[in-house]
């Protein structure tokens, strides 16, 4: 068995639709980024490479890569656990943090974490989205953009 840790953070922007985990989230804001900015299936993603030994997703999928402009980050989710289930590991759980003063996840946490489950053809109790807020400290409390901490448990099958 082997574990990893995948994060990320993003600057919120006008202008943009706010996607975590592949669920559209009504917001006045979105996120910035080249792709949909969805920190959330970026940080699973990282934590699911890092287990599994491999490169982290800017290797995988460079933000410079034009194909990827706009790009759906969980379809890319899907590619990367593809290939990693290809090569014979299995999930034993996923935990996502995501820390954001607002909006309020809790409406949007039970999608968000069927997504997630279906994105990687698991179980949906093999998969956990927690959200917090930092208190208004620093750039998320500030409301200038979000962060989410993943970490993965994987096994060989």
């Amino acid at each position: 068995m082997r574990v990893g840790i995948g994060f990320d953070a993003h600057a919120f922007a006008d202008g943009r639709r706010l996607v975590l985990a592949g669920i559209e989230v009504a917001h006045s804001r979105g996120l910035a980024g080249h792709s949909d900015a969805d920190l959330v299936s970026h940080a699973v993603t990282d934590a699911l490479l890092g287990a599994c030994g491999c490169d982290d997703i800017g290797a995988l999928f460079p933000s410079d890569d034009p194909a990827l402009k706009d790009a759906s980050s969980i379809d890319l989710l899907r590619r990367a656990w593809s290939g990693l289930a290809a090569q014979g590991w299995s999930i034993v759980n996923v935990d996502a943090v995501v820390v954001m003063q607002e909006p309020r996840l809790s409406p949007h946490r039970e999608a968000m974490r069927g997504s997630l489950a279906a994105a990687l053809g698991v179980e949906l109790d093999r998969v956990t989205v927690r959200a917090s807020t930092t208190d208004m400290l620093g750039f998320v409390g500030r409301g200038e953009g979000a962060a989410c901490q993943a970490v993965a448990l994987v096994r060989r099958s």
